[in-house]
């Protein structure tokens, strides 16, 4: 059966919006495929968190998931920074990343425009977390051999970088990584990310 991968970063309470735009359409996405969800706690530390806030958004993910329906017949659920793999391929894929990919991810230009504006400098409160995002995403999507990643709009460039570094590996060590599709992208017009 198909893979279909979503997460959801602990950042925020899970609100309508999140349900309606994100985890209803991503839920039933197990009437075709196979289910992996997650919650995103390691793209979460990006903004430096509190650790018990972050932890107690963690449940809150996670039960909101549960109490929205998901099956564990028809799918997976677990916590990002349970599986070590994920970091260990974040690392394995940054080694086969050009930085130019990364010099061109949104979140990244956007905080330099946003430094330029205020006068400071270019990097001012950007961290390796921030400019490797896309890679630990790629990795995330990659390890499971994601068929489809349904994400928000403000997503879709990381799904498209993930797409370039498996070709980027594949063309170094073989066929080895899957790239993904895109094509559920138009269902979900809001972000994956708690709010």
């Amino acid at each position: 059966m198909k893979i279909s991968l979503t997460g959801i970063k602990p950042t925020g309470n899970i609100h309508i919006g999140n349900y309606f735009g994100a985890i209803k359409p991503a839920l039933a996405l197990t009437e075709k495929y196979f289910g992996v969800y997650f919650v995103a706690d390691l793209h979460a530390l990006n903004s430096n968190p509190d650790r018990q806030e972050l932890q107690q958004l963690i449940y809150e993910v996670a039960a909101s998931w549960m109490a929205f329906g998901l099956d564990t017949e028809k799918a997976i659920f677990f916590r990002q920074s349970d599986i070590h793999e994920i970091p260990e391929l974040t690392t394995i894929l940054a080694a086969v990343t050009p930085k130019g990919l990364m010099n061109r991810a949104h979140a990244y230009k956007a905080m330099l425009d946003k430094n330029a504006e205020l006068g400071r400098d270019p990097d001012d409160g950007v961290n390796m977390g921030l400019y490797t995002y896309p890679i630990l995403m790629a990795a995330d999507i990659l390890l499971y051999n994601s068929d489809v990643v349904p994400v928000g709009l403000d997503q879709k460039q990381h799904v498209e970088i993930a797409r370039d570094i498996a070709e980027n590996f594949n063309r170094i060590y073989g066929k080895t990584l899957k790239a993904c599709s895109l094509m559920m992208l138009k269902m979900f017009p809001v972000s994956m990310d708690a709010r």
